[in-house]
């Protein structure tokens, strides 16, 4: 199969692309990193050959010889390569700039800080534990929230923008997923909930979910 995504079962960031190739029917082959078995796979010669960065996700189309790294990235290439498919980002100028603010948002001031990596060095650095990093986490995911939910406020409908799926829902579903799992009281954020259960109503949300995954743990 031409379209290959390395990735990691509970990675946000792979999770993201896993809905918007699910949700535009692409057919593709998911290819498991693990991120933490025998010092993280990510870190091995051939995956870093390919992703410098070390990691995930990594977004191959070996047909085009083609290859990308960052969600974001991959899912606005997803969006443009294949327009025949269900948009992810509207056509009027404003609206797609307020679905990426939205998307950034959460993709680069909420989930970088409390993901795998950051966890880590929270804990070999500085001792952190269990329940001091759940703490950190839980923080930083309410504080990101609550300027998400005002913001939904105005715009949402059945999910992030309107009554159509965007590049919005495919950022929030997977951080709302992070929010669950940190044991975040969602009770504070009853649209952001609203518009995660409206998504996973989606068969495309469904198949995306980290425990549907090959390397599900």
């Amino acid at each position: 199969m031409s379209l290959k995504l390395h990735g990691y079962w509970r990675s946000s960031a792979t999770y993201r692309v896993r809905i918007a190739m699910h949700y535009k029917q692409l057919d593709f082959d998911y290819v498991p990193v693990h991120l933490v078995k025998d010092g993280g796979e990510q870190k091995s010669s051939a995956y870093s050959s390919m992703n410098p960065s070390m990691l995930v996700p990594t977004f191959v189309d070996d047909d085009a010889d083609i290859v990308l790294n960052q969600s974001l990235a991959i899912v606005e290439y997803l969006d443009e390569k294949y327009p025949d498919t269900p948009p992810l980002l509207p056509s009027h100028t404003l609206d797609r700039a307020r679905i990426r603010a939205f998307a950034q948002d959460i993709a680069c001031d909420i989930q970088p800080i409390t993901n795998l990596r950051i966890l880590q060095s929270l804990q070999s650095d500085y001792d952190a534990s269990s329940e001091q990093k759940q703490a950190w986490c839980v923080k930083w995911i309410e504080k990101g929230f609550n300027a998400l939910e005002k913001r939904l406020a105005t715009r949402s409908g059945k999910y992030c923008y309107g009554y159509d799926v965007t590049l919005a829902d495919i950022c929030l579903v997977p951080q709302v997923y992070n929010a669950l799992r940190f044991k975040v009281d969602m009770q504070q954020f009853p649209l952001i909930q609203k518009i995660y259960d409206n998504c996973n109503e989606l068969e495309a949300f469904q198949k995306a979910m980290p425990e549907a995954q090959i390397d599900a743990i």
